[in-house]
């Protein structure tokens, strides 16, 4: 197959409009400014051929790749997320492409401080003669998830330009809202119309995962006592004291993203907002294992009582809110579309890296609305930080297996 690669070109265009999404905010999208991007998105499928494209009021942008095969083949979707994440700022994105990679740190112009230091980013290792793309050390980049959307793009244009190529309808879904937790929550699955999706939100060169964490978050809020502080001996109860120490009452050694890896879950504070009446706390609990989640969050809670008790006339609340579950349970029962993946990422001459995911993809919740969803690599890497980085050969590698993947549901159908 030969493939005239549009994903670095678009992949550029996009990283430079601002679609960072609000964990506060309740409508949805949780900013309008994510239209921005799925506009375009409909622009350029439209432009391309594809004549369904379209945008929905909630910012959700739905088209198809038709089939033109005479096989009956199951639907399949192609899934990325158009917003990049709360915790850096996704404002004018300077994109920088590293040429020909030769190996050692990378240091980002804006700020020196900030370095991409292969010892600590051991993907970049495998890299040498790659061109790396990073932003100027200001913002995060965007590769999570605008390279998985430039390489489904991208899979549309080669499509539209090689009508030999056998294959059955593939569904194309952008999403709003995944990097907060509600990515797949306003997907109309019976307008999506597909049997079986991946997302294309992954990391490393052929790397697939079928397995997610379970995820809750978890609000406390602290009543306190106030008074004022000239008179307040044996009075004031301080809501941001007693939020303190229950941060400081959790192990130190285990339980945090920074002490747990592989399949270990954790319990991590996440945001505090603290003053001496009120303190609330959102804690965002993790684990491969739906039983230790409830676990973990029984532990907090006894946690917080303990300390609670040093706040006799203070109260608390304690709210669970279910984010996502382990799609493995539903993927399992579908043998055929991770043997599909696999198969599409070895005749792309990768090697499969199978796993889990340490987080969660919007797969994780189409899976259990009845869509089978595990995730495909789009070569992004260091998510959510200014030292975020993408291999412009990897994401040509995600677009060629792509590709591959929609023949070979053609092939075995």
């Amino acid at each position: 197959m030969e493939y005239d690669f549009t994903a670095l070109d678009r992949f550029l265009r996009y990283v430079q409009i601002d679609t960072q999404s609000d964990p506060h905010a309740e409508t949805t999208p949780s900013t309008e400014k994510q239209k921005d991007l799925s506009r375009l998105l409909v622009k350029e499928l439209l432009a391309i051929g594809i004549v369904d494209a379209e945008m929905d009021e909630h910012g959700y942008v739905y088209a198809t790749i038709p089939a033109n095969t005479e096989k009956q083949v199951p639907v399949i979707c192609f899934c990325s997320h158009v917003d990049t994440s709360p915790e850096s700022s996704g404002a004018n994105v300077k994109p920088i492409i590293h040429k020909n990679y030769q190996g050692g740190t990378i240091t980002l112009p804006a700020d020196p401080n900030i370095k991409i230091d292969p010892e600590a980013h051991p993907e970049l290792k495998k890299k040498i003669g790659n061109d790396i793309i990073t932003a100027d050390g200001t913002t995060l980049l965007g590769a999570d998830n605008k390279a998985g959307v430039a390489a489904i793009m991208d899979v549309a244009h080669y499509f539209s330009k090689h009508p030999e190529v056998k294959h059955g309808a593939i569904r194309i879904l952008f999403t709003p809202d995944e990097e907060i937790g509600r990515g797949a929550d306003k997907v109309d699955v019976k307008k999506l119309g597909a049997e079986f999706g991946y997302t294309v939100d992954g990391e490393a060169l052929g790397s697939f995962e079928d397995e997610t964490f379970s995820a809750d978050m978890v609000n406390i809020t602290i009543e306190g006592v106030n008074f004022h502080p000239g008179f307040a001996k044996g009075k004031l109860e301080s809501a941001l004291k007693a939020a303190s120490e229950l941060i400081a009452a959790l192990p130190k050694d285990t339980w945090s993203p920074e002490t747990t890896d592989g399949r270990e879950g954790f319990v991590h504070p996440y945001e505090m907002k603290a003053g001496i009446e009120k303190a609330e706390l959102t804690f965002i609990i993790r684990s491969f294992e739906d039983a230790v989640l409830s676990e973990y969050e029984r532990q907090l809670e006894t946690t917080l009582i303990d300390v609670m008790r040093r706040f006799p006339k203070s109260t608390y609340s304690f709210e669970v809110k279910e984010q996502y579950r382990n799609m493995k349970n539903v993927v399992n029962a579908c043998p055929q579309v991770s043997e599909y993946a696999i198969a599409a990422i070895e005749r792309s001459g990768l090697e499969p890296i199978t796993g889990s995911i340490r987080g969660g993809t919007d797969g994780s919740k189409l899976s259990f609305m009845g869509l089978p969803c595990p995730n495909i690599f789009a070569g992004e890497h260091s998510f959510h930080s200014k030292m975020e980085w993408a291999s412009v050969q990897d994401m040509q590698k995600a677009v060629e297996t792509l590709v591959n993947l929609a023949c070979i549901w053609e092939e075995r159908s």
